[in-house]
């Protein structure tokens, strides 16, 4: 935590919408501190397809020097379809932080909250309160950018090591603790492809030696398919779930879509020592400028990353704050504001006001 007493943060807006749904995560947090006595020192910096633009980079050093510096990072959605590197790959600094930092722990919740339409037959009785954590650094996108493509073929390499598993595994048995005992399950389930693949044979083996130093947890193994196919029939029988990268990449925009879209979705991506939050959507450049943008996503984002904060530096009123906005957006849901992004009125200005006034 910072000298001046107030908690640093990095703040990368990014492209499209990015910006635009920022800012009123930036407001929540000023206006959430002021209650519950927490300071902020917000420090901006460019990153993403913009960036890319003007100086060939998709963030510059600076950007990458305040992150390691600051408490938390802040970060937007970044890139856009019409900007890409020379292999045809989009501009992708969210992919690019996670390896700088080693931020092996992709945290993606998925919570129904009161008054947002689900899919799902039931879910409006039942609920859905699920966390999927995706393998960050490794899997099939380990080969980012290494890949070998020639007029024949093009190959990728799919990468699992030890070290990287054990220490997503204790990460996954840990939040399951502590989901149960805020009341949840807390029960975990390791979702790969063990009948194929000798690396995922691996990440099970891994997964089970972890799964004996916490015997409180109640554990199950399923194959991304049938996980795939429970998910959208019976989503409230799950609670956490841990997976490679690109299985997270998928199951995780799956189980954004049950509670509304990707606009409701929060994310973090934690390593032992630095974390990102960002919202589950991209920077939705068709909306661009419009006042469309669903600012739920980044929000819930920020109280994510005041309870990592609080965990980190033991500040317990930063958890209490983190809880704060979630009540205070669960009060504007259940009170009827209906987002654009699933049929509704309220535009990014309406969503802001409405939480502002909840806190």
């Amino acid at each position: 935590m910072s000298a001046n007493n107030a908690f640093h943060i990095a703040v990368l807006a990014g492209d499209g919408i990015g910006p635009e749904v920022m800012a009123p995560a930036l407001e929540v947090l000023r206006k959430v501190g002021e209650k519950s006595g927490l300071g902020f020192r917000f420090t901006e910096a460019p990153a993403g397809a913009t960036n890319y633009l003007a100086t060939g980079k998709s963030m510059p050093d600076s950007t990458i020097k305040l992150c390691e510096e600051a408490d938390a990072i802040l970060l937007g959605a970044c890139g856009l379809p019409s900007v890409r590197y020379p292999d045809n790959t989009e501009i992708a600094p969210q992919i690019e932080l996670r390896f700088i930092f080693d931020l092996y722990a992709g945290v993606r919740p998925a919570r129904l909250i009161p008054g947002v339409p689900s899919p799902i037959v039931g879910a409006d009785q039942r609920g859905i309160d699920l966390v999927v954590i995706r393998e960050s650094t490794e899997g099939l996108f380990a080969s980012m950018g290494k890949g070998v493509v020639t007029h024949e073929d093009a190959r990728e390499t799919m990468v699992i090591t030890r070290k990287t598993s054990e220490r997503l595994f204790e990460f996954s048995f840990r939040l399951a603790e502590r989901r149960k005992a805020r009341g949840k399950p807390g029960a975990l389930t390791c979702v790969d492809k063990a009948n194929v693949f000798k690396a995922f044979a691996f990440f099970r083996g891994i997964f089970d030696e972890i799964a004996a130093k916490h015997p409180d947890v109640k554990t199950d193994r399923l194959y991304v398919d049938a996980c795939s196919a429970m998910l959208v029939k019976r989503p409230w029988d799950f609670d956490v779930m841990v997976m490679e990268n690109m299985f997270g990449d998928i199951v995780s925009d799956i189980t954004a879509s049950l509670i509304g879209g990707l606009g409701m979705a929060p994310s973090a991506d934690i390593g032992d020592k630095y974390a990102v939050f960002q919202p589950c959507h991209g920077t939705a450049p068709d909306i661009m400028g419009q006042g469309k943008a669903n600012p739920t996503g980044m929000i819930l984002s920020a109280a994510m990353m005041l309870d990592w904060l609080a965990e980190k530096h033991g500040v317990e009123s930063a958890a209490e704050a983190g809880m704060t906005i979630e009540r205070a957006v669960d009060q504007v849901y259940a009170g009827g504001i209906k987002p654009m992004e699933f049929g509704g009125g309220n535009g990014t200005a309406d969503i802001t006001r409405a939480v502002l006034a909840a806190l």
